[in-house]
């Protein structure tokens, strides 16, 4: 410890002492609701470090605050209260007995409570049911998949409610295919049941993908904690650099980054006199149609516009309705697809259809270009603090850019 003080380095504590350093340094606090993710090489340290949240690792010094109060001073029957009310661990090798039906798997955490036998069966067949394993109840895991498998460590987890899920690699052992299924279901799960989620993972794509903010290990210490965005553009140093440098923006990138301002018409007050003078002035030849509260009605092509001024029709006579519209946090790779044959721009909206931008073929592929050189236009690291971290909370900021002329 009088070592660590001295600044000395985890090599030099194990050559002189054989003693190696787990963890230290580590300060940060989790949100209620978040999915926090620690990732880093291995021998980094974080398996480490999430089972010292629940004491399965003994801290030698520090402290450890769930609301408030010190895991570290707990005696035996306060801790195994928190293990079995407050949280539960997913592991990587998933931890089933092999001589419990799934059903019994899941139901073991409640059995150990003592719950009574209906309760724990109803509570039971409930995580079942978010995870789709209700037909595979009778089962055994030999007969299951690793991917179902997992999913049973998962709904076992589930079913005990906790407040805190601790999940140590969960996907690192499934093939890339059930990975990515089990990431989506994680993240489903996560916007129905609202869960405080600390996730071990070595995969930054992973860590961008489902974390809302990422913890960054290096031989036991914390280098850099933030948002994907913030540790992308902004790495804290050369070891966070050189480890994001690789990372396949098509899979990080989403709508919400890329989405330029959208050149709109509101089909209940203007005609098409003036759809024809804002194109002109916009120099495009399209404008995103929309209502009074800024939902999604359509395109308005000059063509229809020019019909309507020669007609006296209404322009909504001649609105397309037929533009593609994907979510704010659709990725680019999956832009491409839906973008590959439109003849008009995608339109970004909310969940209530309310336009928020609008995204084109420029736009997606100018901003994959400028990915390689975000980092070196970026002057200031991020300032990596010990204590508590703010997060500031509610809607992104969005750069925007100048429409893209004839659009």
């Amino acid at each position: 410890m009088k070592m660590m003080a001295a600044g000395r380095s985890k090599t030099e504590i194990l050559k002189k002492t054989g003693s190696t350093v787990g963890v230290y340094q580590a300060d940060f606090s989790v949100e209620a609701g978040e999915i926090f993710v620690i990732m880093g090489l291995s021998g980094s340290g974080k398996s480490t470090l999430i089972r010292l949240l629940n004491r399965l690792i003994e801290p030698t010094s520090g402290h450890i605050y769930l609301e408030g109060v010190d895991i570290n001073a707990m005696d035996k029957q306060q801790l195994r209260a928190v293990r079995r009310h407050k949280m539960d661990m997913v592991f990587q090798n998933f931890g089933l007995l092999p001589n419990r039906t799934v059903q019994q798997n899941v139901e073991f955490g409640l059995e150990i409570r003592g719950v009574a036998a209906a309760e724990r069966a109803q509570a039971a067949q409930k995580a079942l049911a978010e995870m789709s394993l209700t037909p595979f109840a009778d089962q055994y895991p030999e007969q299951l998949s690793g991917g179902m498998q997992q999913r049973v460590g998962l709904a076992r987890a589930l079913a005990n409610d906790p407040d805190i899920l601790l999940m140590d690699e969960a996907f690192s052992a499934l093939d890339p295919l059930i990975r990515r299924e089990m990431q989506d279901e994680l993240i489903d799960l996560q916007a129905n049941l609202q869960k405080t989620i600390i996730f071990i993972t070595h995969d930054l794509n992973e860590a961008l993908r489902i974390g809302d903010r990422i913890a960054v290990m290096r031989d036991g210490q914390i280098q850099q904690i933030g948002t994907g965005e913030e540790i992308l553009t902004h790495p804290a140093n050369d070891y966070v650099r050189t480890f994001t440098q690789d990372v396949d923006y098509t899979k990080v990138l989403t709508a919400r980054n890329i989405m330029i301002p959208a050149v709109t018409i509101n089909l209940a007050i203007d005609g098409p006199k003036m759809a024809l003078r804002r194109m002109r002035h916009e120099e495009t030849s399209m404008l995103i149609a929309i209502d009074k509260q800024r939902r999604l009605q359509g395109v308005i092509t000059a063509d229809g516009a020019l019909s309507a001024l020669k007609s006296g029709q209404p322009l909504i006579d001649y609105l397309r309705q037929d533009i593609p519209k994907i979510g704010p946090d659709t990725i680019a790779n999956e832009i491409f697809n839906v973008i590959y044959a439109a003849d008009t721009p995608v339109a970004v909206v909310d969940e209530q259809n309310k336009l928020l931008g609008v995204v084109i073929r420029g736009s997606v592929l100018e901003a994959l270009a400028d990915t390689e050189s975000i980092a070196e236009a970026t002057a200031d690291p991020v300032a990596i603090t010990s204590g508590s971290v703010t997060v500031k909370t509610g809607a992104h900021d969005n750069t925007t850019a100048t429409p893209e002329k004839g659009v």
